[in-house]
């Protein structure tokens, strides 16, 4: 069936339903808005046209809307082409780009910036710019902790990510503590969400997401060798410690990026591309692009969700995802232990 899938095709089905479903995400809020109007008024930005809309709806499409729902594909976008990345790097469906401490290290970066007040300079970008480089930093201690030689072994690198993403919890949990009047805010973040990013947080988020998918899908071809095995690859000319390398700081730069703009959103890198795999197999040349489509898509309608759910009260997204991912995650371990 997998020889069977017809590649281009499934792109254009996926990416029909990725403009549908972004089309819905900024029609439908507190303020509904017909369809034809949201076309029109987006539209009017390329081809200007007398408008028979008010200021307020214009506002609210393209300064609230548009680039809530453009930010949610791309961070969907962004954790799914990384985590069918890091699951071929592991040989394991269970990874996912928070895995390796990424997540924690951000999460404790924007807490420490938000109970602090520091780089207040540094205005509304003060808390992304934090969470990025403390994810950064986050990898780099994991990586030089699990590096033995010049050599990084997948299971020193997987337990070393679990030990510091646990040091990183801990502190984060202490900033908690410490909070005070700024609790709200700090928990509104680590439980994940889009809520009031404007078009900044979207030009921060895209060079990441276009540059990191470019390079992943240049290497489809070392990651399909590198399924059969390290040894394989070596034999098929392929640097895998130097694939690993790239792979990694790739994976951190895009992941961090994208934490840094939305909190922490679990469980997308780790669904995605098993549900990819499922129905268009191993293959990277199909799972990475089809993966990174269906992880916008999912994003965008669960961004939706969070926003209906309660109107006019707003969920976290990383709820929704997690009560996705969490029962997928259990079937998976359930499917792991009776193959084992």
């Amino acid at each position: 069936m997998h020889q069977r899938l017809n590649l281009p095709l499934a792109i254009a089905i996926l990416c029909g339903i990725l403009a549908a479903a972004m089309l819905l995400g900024v029609a439908v809020g507190e303020t509904a808005i017909p369809f034809p109007r949201v076309i029109a008024i987006i539209g009017s930005t390329l081809v200007p046209v007398t408008p028979d809309w008010t200021a307020a709806e214009e506002t609210i499409i393209l300064l609230i809307r548009l680039p809530r729902v453009i930010l949610a594909a791309l961070v969907g976008a962004a954790l799914a082409v990384c985590g069918a990345v890091l699951q071929s790097l592991f040989r394991n469906p269970m990874a996912d780009p928070f895995l390796l401490g990424i997540s924690n290290g951000a999460a404790f970066g924007a807490s420490l910036v938000l109970v602090t007040g520091l780089a207040v300079g540094a205005g509304i970008l003060g808390v992304p710019l934090a969470a990025f480089t403390f994810g950064l930093l986050t990898i780099i201690l994991v990586y030089e902790l699990a590096r033995v030689g010049n050599r990084v072994p997948v299971t020193s690198l997987l337990l070393c990510g679990i030990a510091v993403a646990a040091f990183m919890s801990a502190g984060t949990s202490f900033l908690l503590f410490l909070s005070g009047e700024n609790l709200h805010q700090v928990v509104f973040w680590l439980l994940g969400g889009i809520s009031g990013r404007g078009w900044e947080y979207v030009f921060l988020l895209l060079p990441f997401v276009i540059g990191g998918s470019i390079l992943f899908l240049s290497l489809a071809r070392p990651l399909n060798a590198l399924m059969f095995g390290e040894e394989s690859a070596q034999y098929l000319g392929i640097d895998v410690e130097r694939l690993k390398k790239v792979v990694l700081v790739a994976v951190s730069l895009v992941t961090g990026a994208a934490v840094s703009v939305s909190g922490i959103i679990g469980f997308v890198g780790l669904i995605v591309p098993h549900m990819v795999r499922l129905w268009a197999g191993p293959n990277h040349r199909a799972l990475l692009p089809l993966s990174l489509l269906t992880g916008a898509i999912l994003l965008v309608l669960a961004d939706l969700a969070s926003r209906v759910i309660l109107s006019p009260n707003e969920l976290p997204i990383g709820i929704i995802t997690a009560l996705c991912g969490a029962p997928f995650f259990a079937y998976l371990l359930r499917r792991r232990s009776r193959e084992t």
